[in-house]
């Protein structure tokens, strides 16, 4: 049925109804644990991500660029090439309509009830590592080696790592200018956005980070951008050294060329080398400094009465100011998500801080009994329960008592071949299956009508029989005009209309 455009039309918006309708079902069930409202949240953030591609094609078919809803509208109508005629349309669609059912007779009508509940109870599959169990702590620990074994880095232990990390203006600008602190920065943003993202998600991150960016444009035009501030010297370094690049960028010559002529011109006047001839010729002496210290380089490339430096000043080459722009930007939006997520911060310290005292055996310890209350605080509804009489189940998710189960005779079973050989429990659940989806549906693809007649009748083969003995009963006791409609003649005698009819003809009345 969902071959016409207007039937998708329909189908998407009975879609978006029913995903607001769970959303809302969902929102109102309030999780016992930790863990159970991280499954909610992903849940809801799921249908919502469904509902929203839903409406882009909802969108798309409204926009209507290529005429078909159009076309559809007006074929519905009975507009065709030759006139119009509503007749042959609505045949023609009635006809598809039965052509449908006739493929498909045992379509099976579905329960809202049923699907929500079943939907209600999905869990998510959420990628967490150990470490960070279920979203409770953070695993910076490739983070943590790449700073370490960083220029801009320091020696420090894990936990002094964590309270230094969300500080990235204690680093001088001049390390902070690195190809190596933009790719770490970089790295430790992305892991924090989706660590949040799999922690909150039904945050809108882009919605934040619109709000951080705006505030940092106003910042950075003023020069207040901690760590960035506008200054003319610094600890006695040249001003000029504020917009450096280290030579890693580029890993190869025609890479560099790609800077032109004038910037490569500015970068060796900027450290005295040679500053003719062409753009390759500049990028190559260029190039040189990357691996060999200025000091080591032959003097034929360095300009007249230029000074051979003492050290390599290979971060001397001037670096484009939008670059610096996005380092300071990372570095805001990364502050703003250690914000949010300070308190998973100070939780990881402590664990941290905490395992440092304990022994291998006692870490192992210590980590399955964190297992075994997750699965204990998140599980409690799916744990073992002592049920050797297979007792129903209440309301209260324990079972029901036995007097109870005697009572209603729920020990009883009840099967229906007219239901597909589904089993009801209990004389009640039997009698009042008769007047439910599954028996009306069976009885339907059987063509009889489901009347009182047939309560109490399960097999396929009585309940045809029976229909068939109704089928003569109101064959006999129909009224038939010719033998039982009456006339009397001028004697007053009386016969029915046959005979009346008979005799007339004969000339005998």
């Amino acid at each position: 049925m969902s071959s016409t455009l207007l039937e998708v039309t329909r189908a998407s918006h009975e879609d978006v109804e029913r995903l607001e309708r769970l959303i809302v079902k969902d929102l109102q069930n309030e999780p016992p644990t930790a863990k159970d409202r991280l499954y909610q949240s992903h849940r809801v953030r799921n249908n919502i991500d469904t509902i929203i591609a839903t409406t882009e094609k909802l969108i798309e078919i409204y926009e209507d660029k290529d005429n078909a809803r159009k076309d559809e509208i007006a074929a519905l109508g009975g507009q065709t090439a030759t006139g119009i005629n509503v007749f042959s349309a609505f045949y023609d669609r009635l006809k598809e309509i039965r052509e449908y059912h006739r493929k498909h007779p045992a379509a099976r009508f579905v329960d809202a009830n049923e699907e929500y509940e079943s939907l209600l109870k999905e869990e998510p599959v959420i990628e967490f590592s150990g470490e960070e169990a279920l979203g409770r702590y953070l695993d910076l620990h490739e983070l943590f080696n790449q700073y370490i074994n960083s220029k801009f880095g320091a020696k420090i232990e894990y936990s002094a790592y964590l309270d230094t990390f969300s500080q990235p203006h204690d680093i001088p600008w001049k390390l902070k200018s690195t190809r190596q602190y933009r790719e770490y920065m970089g790295n430790l943003l992305e892991y924090l956005m989706y660590f949040f993202q799999r922690t909150e998600p039904l945050q809108d991150l882009d919605r934040i980070f619109s709000k951080v960016e705006a505030e940092f444009e106003e910042q950075w035009a003023d020069g207040q951008v901690q760590g960035w501030e506008k200054q003319g010297q610094e600890n006695g370094d040249d001003p000029t050294q504020h917009t450096v690049i280290d030579l890693d960028y580029y890993s190869a010559v025609e890479e560099l060329m790609e800077v032109g002529p004038e910037r490569l011109k500015e970068a060796l006047a900027a450290i005295g080398l040679k500053t003719g001839g062409t753009v390759q010729q500049r990028a190559e002496r260029l190039f040189l400094t990357k691996d060999t210290p200025l000091e080591k380089l032959d003097k034929k490339h360095f300009a007249k009465g230029a000074r051979v430096p003492e050290q390599n000043v290979s971060t001397a080459v001037p670096q484009d100011i939008n670059s610096l722009k996005d380092v300071a930007s990372m570095e805001a939006k990364m502050k703003k998500l250690c914000d949010l997520l300070s308190k998973t911060i100070e939780q990881t310290k402590e664990n941290v801080v905490k395992k440092q005292a304990l022994t291998f055996e006692e870490m192992e310890q210590e980590r399955e009994e964190e297992e075994t209350q997750v699965d204990t605080e998140s599980d409690e509804e799916d744990q073992q329960i002592y049920n050797p009489l297979k007792l129903p189940m209440g309301w209260d998710g324990k079972p029901i008592p036995y007097w109870l189960y005697k009572l209603h005779g729920l020990g009883q079973e009840f099967k229906c071949e007219i239901c597909g050989n589904y089993s009801y429990w209990g004389r009640r659940a039997f009698e009042r299956h008769f007047k439910e989806w599954r028996h009306q549906h069976g009885m339907r693809c059987l063509g009889i009508p489901n009347t009182k007649n047939f309560n109490e009748i399960t097999n396929i083969e009585e309940a045809k029989e029976l229909w068939g003995r109704i089928q003569e009963r109101q064959g006999l006791n129909k009224w038939r005009p010719d033998l039982e409609e009456e006339y009397e003649d001028k004697e007053g005698n009386i016969y029915n209309k046959k005979t009346y009819t008979d005799l007339q003809r004969q000339g005998l009345i």
